[in-house]
């Protein structure tokens, strides 16, 4: 029997990461991504009928090359570069796994990339965008109810150090008011609690207040009202229970920093990294800060030491005279 090729192992792949695995469509999403660049690459170089074991460290490295010279539609960051590497690694490990004839995946090195850093804001800006934000909460109509929900979005990622995924698919029954505490599943669908304040909780039940539909999603789109052609309203408001995107909820961020004369760019990881960066601050230890955010490893959450070490600061007060 002949063996198959590179995309129809690459298609295995796929699918059982799928059903074996059970991996999220976004993690399927991008390793499809991915490896279909590498196939693009076979192409290129008319390889398509390779075969797994045929595989070796200068193909690799030419693939490498070609990742690092690609320049239309944009260039190839390093990091991006290192996903992709990443992805071939995982697809490796299945064949190794199956007991195909390849490469092993632990020859193939991962580039040097410059370490992390995160970008936080201060206490002060956080109150100007907040109070901002507080400004039309109690006007009539969709502008009070847009305002509400803009807040609560705000205050609940604060709050909560969530991702904006996670955020975007709360749905209303599982937000715990009364506990402030509720449960999502986040990278890998691994689940965690998280925590409310008491004044997020309070802006949260203010916003559903106003709301009149039986929705499930927390966070929806408000059209503007339509023009009542009858009757003397002004306007009628109509909800269709759509839930807000990803992208609506980072326009929303950066709508209310820049309003609030913020010079950063403020998007919701902002907000979660300035959400860790205040627990630190504040005297919270790192394995308690990497739960509440849902790191897999303590690695991850350790880029947040940089901006809050306290003992360098002290030491800086200290002998700095």
């Amino acid at each position: 029997m002949s063996q198959k090729t590179i995309k129809e192992y690459i298609q295995d792949f796929l699918e059982y990461c799928e059903i074996t695995k059970n991996q999220s469509p976004k993690t399927i999403e991008n390793y499809k991504h991915y490896l279909g660049r590498f196939m693009v690459f076979l192409e290129e170089k008319a390889l398509v009928s390779l075969t797994p074991d045929k595989i070796d460290l200068p193909l690799i490295n030419s693939y490498r090359l070609y990742l690092n010279r690609i320049e239309k539609p944009k260039s190839l960051s390093v990091k991006t570069q290192n996903y992709h590497i990443i992805a071939f690694r995982a697809f490796l490990k299945y064949l190794a796994k199956n007991d195909i004839a390849t490469i092993a995946p632990e020859k193939i090195e991962l580039s040097k990339i410059p370490e992390r850093t995160v970008e936080a804001l201060s206490k002060e800006e956080l109150d100007r965008i907040f109070e901002v934000a507080s400004e039309n909460i109690n006007a009539e109509g969709a502008d009070g109810l847009r305002a509400g929900r803009d807040l609560a979005i705000l205050e609940t990622l604060y709050s909560t150090g969530l991702r904006v995924s996670e955020l975007a698919n709360l749905n209303r029954p599982q937000v715990d008011l009364v506990r402030r505490e509720f449960m999502v599943r986040g990278k890998g669908r691994k689940p965690r609690i998280v925590f409310l304040s008491e004044h997020a909780a309070e802006i949260i039940k203010k916003y559903i207040t106003k709301r009149t539909d039986n929705f499930d999603p927390l966070f929806i789109s408000i059209p503007k009202p339509k023009k009542d052609p009858n009757a003397t309203q002004t306007n009628i408001l109509s909800l269709n229970g759509q839930r807000l995107s990803t992208v609506s909820i980072e326009k929303i961020v950066s709508k209310y920093a820049r309003l609030a004369g913020v010079i950063k760019k403020v998007t919701p990881h902002v907000l979660r990294h300035s959400f860790a960066t205040q627990l630190l601050i504040n005297g919270a230890d790192i394995r308690s800060v990497q739960e509440l955010l849902g790191h897999a490893s303590i690695t991850t959450t350790q880029i947040y030491t940089h901006v809050t070490n306290k003992a360098l600061r002290e030491i800086h007060e200290k002998f700095h005279k």
